[in-house]
Parts: C-alpha cells; structure tokens; sequence
C-alpha cells in the first residue's frame, strides 16, 4: 500500500513529509486557538507550558528507541545479505576444482539462486509476503548436486566439503534476511 512512499528518495520524502507536518501543526494550532475562548483559554494556558517539557523528552526518547531498532535490522539485514553473498562466492570458487561438467552445473544453480533472490524473494520481502515455508529449490539442488560429487583426488574432496559448509552459511544467511524483513 505504502511501497511508493518508501521508494521515494531522501529529498523526496523530505518534500512530503515536512509540508504534512507543517499542515497538521497548523491545523492543531488553529483548533486550539479557536477553542481558546473566554474560561477555556485561562485552562489551556495553565496547562501548555508544564507539559510541553515532559512531552518533548517523551518524543525524543520514542524516536531515540524507534532509531536504535531500526538501524538494529539495518545492520543485521546487512550482515545477512552480505554473508550469503561472500558464502555463494566461495561455492563458486570452489566449484573451480571441478570438470567442466560438474562445475558448470553449480555455476547455473548458483546464478539461478541469486537471480530468483533478487527477481523474487526481494520484492515479495519489500511487501513482506516472503515466509520461509518457501524453500530455495536451486540452493537444495546444489547442495544435492554438491553431495553427488565424486571426488577424484584430496584437493575435490576438500573443495566439496568447504562447498556443503559453504552452501549450508548461505541456507543460513538466506533464512536470517528472510527473518529480518518479516519485522521491517
């Protein structure tokens, strides 16, 4: 509903947001100044200049505590993209270990993850309609693939391992990112 808003840059959001809240400032005002009429206005009087303090230390503290969680998912959503990244990069240099056949196949898998990442499970994360029943079918069938291997010689037997360890930090990475936007 909101996706536009969100997909507007700082300046933009800028241009919106403090007009909007010059409007509503304008409009509280104008009410209580047209309530602020004979008895009233001895009670709003009363009232403004002790509580204005109390209130600007609550609404610094709300937006204080609404940063910190907010930059907290930041951090955390970039730490999860940015692991499964560099562990689908290792499973790619690893894959390099093997013949061409073999090697080729982990290569269109991994492509095809990343592509189905960014052309899927990222908007439907933006919308927060991505679960994590939704399973990664090119990741299991790279892994399963990766299983299948037979090695040929230690430096294959290594690399497959290094790549299952590799595949399963991405399994990971891909289900904390998931986690992240569902609270977003």
């Amino acid at each position: 509903m909101g996706d536009w808003f969100f997909n507007l840059s700082l300046a933009g959001m800028a241009l919106l947001i403090f007009p909007a809240t010059y409007l509503v400032a304008g409009c509280v005002d104008l009410v209580v100044t047209r309530l602020a009429v004979n008895e009233r206005a001895k009670g709003f009087k009363a009232v403004s200049p002790g509580m204005l303090p109390p209130l600007g230390i609550l609404f610094a503290l709300l937006v204080g505590f609404i940063a910190v969680e907010v930059w907290g998912n930041f951090d955390k959503a970039k730490t999860a993209v940015a692991t499964e990244a560099s562990a689908l990069r290792a499973v790619v240099l690893l894959a390099g270990a093997f013949p061409d056949e073999q090697r080729t196949r982990i290569y269109a898998l991994v492509n095809r993850h990343i592509d189905e990442a960014v052309n899927k499970e990222w908007p439907e994360m933006a919308q927060q309609r991505t679960t994590l029943a939704a399973l990664p079918a090119a990741l299991i069938e790279a892994l399963h693939d990766t299983l299948a291997l037979k090695p040929a010689d230690d430096s294959e037997r290594v690399a497959q391992a290094e790549m299952v360890k590799e595949l399963h930090t991405a399994f990971d990475a891909r289900r904390q990112r998931i986690v992240v936007s569902e609270y977003a």
